[in-house]
């Protein structure tokens, strides 16, 4: 049996938390049995520790080769890949927000926020985001590449994650840099956190504030 990955005090601090959500949130997570995926088990796992702490939490796993209808109807075209979705009356509400690669670090944080948020069904975004992303004509893609032991990167992560909840024309990607090394190169990733928007029709760099980003937003989109 492989060893937790969340100790006693972690436990007892997420369970504590995770007693105010609201309503049902479900982790759909995609692994692979591809020996090249780098921390499949391991995020396989802790999504399996994470899961049994709230009564309102599921978890369902697929395999993305096995179930490659599934992967498709989530948009997944990698492993690790996690979605935090809402769970109403047996179905899967999916707002665009998603992980690839682990959770970990300081991005641990993000996933227990995002299930927060998720089950209040509420972004938190300030009036002005919320008008700005009711105005959306074309849908908006963030990829937000990360690393672990970023501290500023939760802030980018849960923002984007906040942004996608609010509007179904927003997906908004976690992207460990190191797990997904080729797509780091491939947008140009030098720090973290490192936001895309649209495949490279803008870029934002760092932790910024929310006017900021949807400033930047508007700038890619043209508007």
């Amino acid at each position: 049996m492989a060893e937790r990955l969340l100790d006693d005090q972690i436990v007892e601090q997420v369970r504590d938390v995770f007693s105010s959500m609201k309503e049902d949130v479900v982790l759909v997570h995609f692994t692979t049995k591809r020996s090249d995926c780098m921390y499949c088990d391991e995020t396989k796992q802790l999504l399996g520790e994470i899961a049994p702490l709230a009564d309102k939490l599921r978890l369902e796993v697929y395999d993305i080769e096995d179930d490659a209808a599934k992967a498709q109807e989530f948009g997944v075209d990698k492993t690790p890949a996690t979605i935090v979705a809402a769970y109403n009356n047996g179905e899967i509400k999916n707002y665009g927000i998603r992980y690839f690669g682990i959770p970990s670090g300081h991005e641990f944080s993000s996933l227990i926020q995002d299930i927060l948020t998720v089950s209040e069904r509420d972004s938190g975004l300030k009036p002005e985001t919320r008008e700005f992303l009711k105005s959306l004509t074309e849908p908006v893609h963030y990829q937000v590449f990360v690393t672990p032991t970023c501290p500023y990167c939760p802030r980018a992560v849960v923002l984007t994650h906040r942004m996608a909840l609010e509007s179904d024309m927003v997906t908004a990607d976690m992207i460990e840099a190191m797990e997904f090394n080729e797509l780091s190169n491939e947008y140009g990733v030098s720090g973290v956190p490192h936001t895309d928007i649209n495949h490279h029709k803008g870029t934002v760099v760092g932790a910024v504030p929310e006017e900021h980003f949807v400033e930047e937003t508007r700038r890619a989109l043209g508007m």
